[in-house]
């Protein structure tokens, strides 16, 4: 097992996870696949699209939220074991897994909290709250 593969897990229903840099003695750093945010995110987070090409039977993302005061961001990060891993899927390209270290680097450096990104989240989260978003 090494960074950059996809493996089927089992949460709570089978879902893919790429494995990402790490200490494997503290378990496998793993970054959930989800569905991509379907609304323009930049200014509050990065995506990585991951799909057909990496083994997956649908087009989904990484996604990275940027961190603001008073916010810890969800960006589906998880540590597990190898038990946790059922079934490989395929492996990233380099010039993707060089996107996701860039990803993860950006992340995890303190943003400037803009006034458009405060709004671009109210926006989202009144979509949400309308059922305008899934």
């Amino acid at each position: 097992m090494q960074h950059g593969e996809v493996w089927w897990v089992e949460f709570d229903e089978r879902r893919p996870v790429v494995l990402l840099p790490g200490d494997e003695a503290s378990g496998l750093r793993a970054m959930q696949v989800v569905a991509p945010a379907g609304v323009d995110i930049s200014g509050l987070g990065i995506e990585v699209a991951v799909g057909a090409t990496e083994g997956l039977p649908f087009e989904g993302v990484l996604r990275f939220a940027f961190p603001r005061p008073g916010f810890t961001p969800c960006t589906w990060l998880t540590i597990m074991s190898r038990d946790d891993l059922v079934e490989r899927a395929g492996v990233l390209p380099s010039v993707k897994l060089r996107e996701i270290e860039d990803a993860l680097r950006v992340a995890g450096q303190p943003q400037e909290w803009t006034a458009t990104a405060a709004a671009k989240l109210s926006e989202m989260k009144d979509a949400l709250r309308l059922g305008e978003l899934e």
